[in-house]
């Protein structure tokens, strides 16, 4: 299974870990990158010193490539660019904004520099930039999304661009991967199957919600404020989507989902925190090894495309 995104990223397999605000930890990275992967630290809000731990903890690990996704709307976000440069991450992965400022400074540091998009005008933007590669997320995908679904991104994408794509949202098996094969991609994002994994460390009450989520259960909340955000229903959300439908500002809905994702992910509070979760969580049944999950997707994947050269 060799693609141009492994060959740029120097990993077995065309499949990078999604990097998921308070799960996408070292622990995770590790595990997807020595299955052959390419494991992400999700550096979201959180200090620049604090992803350099979490980068220094994941070399005592694994010695195989992993990168860092950095959300440009976080605060520290300067910081932590500069902190990736500083310890020569392999790879840096960007979303909620425009990484142009930062291109020279990542480029002399060897970094290869892959944004997450969710429009054909920003893909080509960002190509001109220099960066190596682009990740097109669709809707479909959880936590913070776009509004067009991957079916219909990745291709006008694929087609806009020169450099090599990779598909996210609603990839959770080898007929997900297989389908983001034939659309052009040269890779997947996967997050919330990495969710339910072994080595996420996340609250079993969150793990557990996603292995009981039917196909209705995942909803937006968000549309009204110009920042969607897809989770898994439970009594907050039920509440904000009300509140939300009555017209509550902006200042109001905000109060609702201060500190929510840490009370799903450390603290366990499945009703009162918030379960960001792709569409594919109905399709997920069971908590497995980062290697397995890895492993059944090559499996799965392979055996569809057998017979064709899409790999190249």
């Amino acid at each position: 299974m060799k693609t141009d995104i492994t060959r740029l990223l120097g990993i077995e397999y065309p499949i990078i870990q999604g990097g998921m605000a308070w799960v996408a930890e070292h622990h995770l990275a590790a595990a997807v990158s020595e299955a052959g992967g390419l494991g992400l630290i999700g550096a979201a809000n959180a200090p620049a010193e604090w992803v350099r731990e979490q980068i220094r903890a994941l070399r005592e690990l694994t010695d195989k490539p992993f990168g860092v996704n950095i959300m440009l709307m976080s605060p520290y976000a300067d910081d932590v660019a500069k902190v990736v440069a500083e310890e020569k991450v392999p790879v840096v992965t960007t979303g909620a904004g425009n990484p142009e400022k930062y291109m020279a400074m990542w480029k002399e540091a060897g970094i290869k520099v892959i944004p997450v998009v969710a429009s054909v005008a920003l893909a080509k933007r960002l190509e001109r930039c220099g960066v190596d590669a682009l990740v097109a997320e669709g809707t479909e995908a959880g936590g913070h999304i776009g509004e067009i679904t991957t079916m219909a991104l990745v291709p006008q994408v694929v087609d806009a661009v020169n450099i090599p794509v990779i598909a996210a949202g609603g990839i959770a098996d080898g007929r997900g991967m297989a389908a983001a094969f034939m659309l052009g991609a040269k890779g997947c994002q996967i997050g919330t199957r990495f969710l339910a994994s072994e080595e996420a460390v996340v609250h079993e009450n969150y793990k557990k919600c996603v292995l009981n989520a039917k196909d209705i259960d995942v909803k937006v909340t968000g549309r009204s404020t110009g920042h969607p955000i897809r989770v898994i229903r439970n009594n907050m959300v039920r509440e904000y989507l009300r509140l939300e439908s009555e017209g509550a500002g902006l200042e109001q809905l905000e109060l609702m989902t201060v500190g929510a994702l840490r009370r799903a992910v450390v603290d366990g509070d499945v009703e009162n925190g918030s379960l960001m979760a792709g569409q594919i969580a109905g399709m997920i049944k069971e908590i497995l090894p980062c290697k397995q999950i890895i492993d059944n997707l090559v499996s799965e994947t392979d055996a569809l495309m057998k017979g064709t050269n899409i790999y190249e």
